[in-house]
């Protein structure tokens, strides 16, 4: 049962992990992941040997941890500047709105949902195009 465990806590480490690159968290956010997974661990423990209330708040407390290790979310068109904006649809940082448009019809034609793209990569040339055409 305890390996069951373990197991449980390093497919969670992956999946962490794997969800944002390694170099883009910090070393103390790393390791208060680590911390986490070790306190979830003693928690696991804890509940097996009968010490249920124990392991229900070192549980908490690992949750916790690990939410709090989580780098923070930056919605897509915060900060996004003009230039980066323009990079990102391939056009000129002076471009008019007809070739805006265009741009952005282009490449939304690639990469939409609906056509077997990505939400993520959507929501950016969304927020690349407000970002163009609010100036």
């Amino acid at each position: 049962m305890i390996f069951v465990a373990l197991g449980v806590l390093v497919l969670a480490l992956l999946v962490s992990l794997g969800r944002q690159p390694l170099m883009a968290r910090t070393p103390a956010r790393l390791a208060g992941l680590a911390l986490a997974i070790t306190v979830a661990g003693v928690a696991v423990y804890d509940a097996l040997r009968g010490g249920w209330l124990g392991g229900s708040i070192l549980l908490t407390a690992a949750l916790w941890l690990a939410s709090s290790s989580r780098a923070p979310r930056r919605p897509a068109d915060a900060g996004m500047g003009r230039a980066e904006a323009a990079s990102m649809l391939g056009i000129a940082e002076t471009a008019g709105r007809d070739e805006i448009e265009a741009a952005y019809r282009r490449l939304m034609l690639r990469v939409h949902p609906d056509t077997g793209g990505a939400a993520g990569l959507a929501a950016q040339l969304n927020a690349a195009r407000a970002a163009l055409l609010q100036r």
